[in-house]
C-alpha cells in the first residue's frame, strides 16, 4: 500500500508546470543576468576542494561513491558552473563515473545544468552513457536541484530532456532530525524524487545544513541505499 501511494503522487505531478519556492519555474529561460552575484544554498554547497564519500548498497552489491567539489568551471548557456565529479564502486569495482554541472542564482537557488555519464562493467569498460544531457543542446533544460528555502510542497523539475533526463522532486518536510555516521543535524530536508522514465520507482533523500545529500535510498521500485560517511575537505 505504501509503495502504490508514493507511485500515485508521482504520477499526479509528472508532467506538470513545476515551480520552486524561490519562484523561478524549472522550464524558465536561462539569464546569465540572475547567475551575476551567485548566494551559497546550505543544502547544496558547491565549495571546492570537499569530498563526501558515501556507502550503502543495491541488489546485494556494496557501494561506495565518492563526489568531489572541483575547482574548475564550465560555462553552460552564459553561466559560470561548477564541475562536480562524482564517482560510484560497485563490490570494489569502478561501475559508474559522472561529470555534472551545478550554478547558484542571485536568489540562492542550485541549478543543474547537465551531466556527462559513464557506465562501467567489471573489466573497466565503458557499456552506456545513457542519461547525458546539457542545458541549450537538443532541447535540454536546465532544473533546480536545491529551491533556496526549501519547504514543504515545494515541487520542482531538476533536469529536462525528453526520453533521456526527466528527474522531478516534492519535498515534504524541512525540519527533520537525523542522527548517521557523522553525527546528528536538525533542519534536514525530505524529498522525494523519481522520473518520469522509471515511473514504478521512487527515492526519498535527505538533505542536511551544510552538507548536501546525507541519506537516500529507494521507498518503492528499487532497493537502493546510500549514507554520507565522511566530509573531507583540501
Amino acid at each position: 500500500m505504501r509503495t502504490r501511494m508514493f507511485v500515485l503522487v508521482a504520477a499526479a505531478l509528472t508532467g506538470l508546470l513545476l515551480w520552486t519556492s524561490g519562484g523561478a519555474p524549472a522550464t524558465a529561460t536561462v539569464n546569465p543576468a540572475d547567475f551575476s552575484a551567485p548566494v551559497a544554498n546550505p543544502y547544496f554547497p558547491l565549495e571546492p576542494g570537499t569530498v563526501s564519500v558515501y556507502r550503502g548498497t543495491e541488489g546485494g552489491d556494496r557501494l561506495i561513491e565518492h563526489l568531489r567539489v572541483t575547482d574548475r568551471t564550465k560555462t553552460i548557456q552564459g553561466v559560470t558552473t561548477t564541475v562536480i565529479r562524482d564517482v560510484l564502486f560497485r563490490n570494489g569495482h569502478l561501475g559508474e563515473a559522472t561529470t555534472d554541472w551545478y550554478a547558484n542564482d542571485n536568489a540562492g537557488n542550485t541549478w543543474y545544468f547537465g551531466e556527462r555519464t559513464a557506465v562501467y562493467d567489471r573489466h573497466g569498460n565503458v557499456t552506456s552513457r545513457e542519461g547525458t544531457w546539457t542545458a541549450g543542446v537538443d532541447g535540454a533544460v536546465a532544473g533546480i536541484i536545491m529551491p533556496a528555502d526549501p519547504a514543504p510542497t515545494d515541487a520542482y523539475r531538476q533536469e529536462f530532456l525528453v526520453g533521456h533526463a526527466e528527474d522531478q522532486a516534492w519535498i515534504v518536510s524541512n525540519d527533520e532530525k537525523l542522527s548517521g555516521p557523522i553525527g546528528s543535524m536538525t533542519n534536514v530536508v525530505r524529498s522525494y524524487e523519481w522520473t518520469q522514465l522509471e515511473p514504478d520507482v521512487v527515492s526519498l533523500k535527505l538533505y542536511g545544513p551544510n552538507l548536501g545529500i546525507v541519506q537516500e535510498g529507494d521507498v518503492a521500485g528499487g532497493d537502493e541505499f546510500l549514507q554520507l560517511v565522511a566530509v573531507r575537505r583540501f
